[in-house]
């Protein structure tokens, strides 16, 4: 088994301007049912698993025809799923998508805190409470 290596920054600067990861970002969350209606479902999950040497020539194919392919990679990529195809991407693609992801969900995430006030209550409760006595 081979380690997964860091993308390299230009790996990073291309993910960025995906248009794949472009429609994860703007299809996060937007359907629950995804699954369901995969041109996966009626192919053999083989297809998006091939082995390390193999090509994944015919799964990205497939997904490229695929109306859930956004709401696919953003959930490969929400998960950390880093083997076989999801959403027309290899696990390579996706590690440097990832970066991007996080930056993106953390970004977010800010602003929808600093709308709100503040860190959740949650937050705010931990940091009241010493841990560890």
């Amino acid at each position: 088994m081979t380690r997964a290596r860091m993308p390299r920054p230009q790996e990073v600067a291309a993910a960025r301007k995906d248009p794949r990861l472009l429609r994860a970002l703007d299809e996060r969350r937007l359907d629950e049912a995804w699954r369901t209606r995969g041109v996966c479902q009626s192919v053999d999950p083989e297809t998006f698993f091939p082995a390390p040497n193999e090509p994944a020539d015919a799964a990205i194919a497939m997904c490229g025809s695929c109306d859930v392919q956004g709401s696919c990679l953003a959930w490969a990529l929400e998960v950390g799923d880093c083997h076989g195809v999801w959403g027309g991407t290899t696990p390579r693609e996706r590690r440097a998508m990832l970066r991007v992801w996080q930056e993106q969900v953390r970004d977010d995430e800010e602003q929808v805190e600093a709308a709100a006030g503040g860190p959740p209550v949650r937050d705010k409760l931990l940091t009241l409470v010493p841990l560890g006595r």
